[in-house]
């Protein structure tokens, strides 16, 4: 037990790890914050006057419902592939590039689906996070190729 601890203490210690650690956590609040309540049994006090307010069916807040699928779309896989790519030994200034260009081109994409901006604006930072998240991939890949 003594050994996993060690290890463990290890892998927290990795400025890599904790980067990414950082990172994800960021983009996993962000994608947390545009979750929208659909179901009056979801919302607190639902079946009130006060609590149907915030159960509605607009563009407004299909626009956000939109915007959280597109997050569950790019971030969980984000999240694994960062991982993983975490742990294949990357350079620390490559992995915060990597982190920090997909963390920022995912607030940008919230903030051009949300206001709307026009296109190409939203496509743009969605292919920017994409791309990151393939070059880490292509990474795992490239360090672990067992094909």
């Amino acid at each position: 037990r003594i050994a996993e601890m060690a290890k463990l203490t290890q892998l927290i210690e990795n400025e890599i790890f904790r980067a990414y650690a950082t990172y994800a956590t960021i983009v996993l609040l962000k994608m947390m914050l545009m979750s929208a309540f659909v179901n009056p049994e979801d919302v607190p006090f639902g079946k009130t006057e006060a609590g149907k307010k915030y159960l509605r069916t607009d563009p407004d807040v299909e626009r956000v419902r939109r915007n959280h699928l597109n997050d569950l779309e790019n971030i969980v896989p984000f999240f694994a592939i960062g991982l993983l790519y975490a742990l294949s030994g990357p350079e620390l200034s490559t992995a915060l590039l990597h982190f920090r260009i997909f963390t920022g081109a995912r607030i940008l994409h919230t903030i051009a689906y949300l206001t709307p901006l026009p296109q190409p604006s939203r496509g743009l930072t969605w292919a920017v996070g994409y791309v990151v998240t393939v070059s880490m991939a292509y990474k795992v890949l490239k360090t672990g190729l067992y094909l």
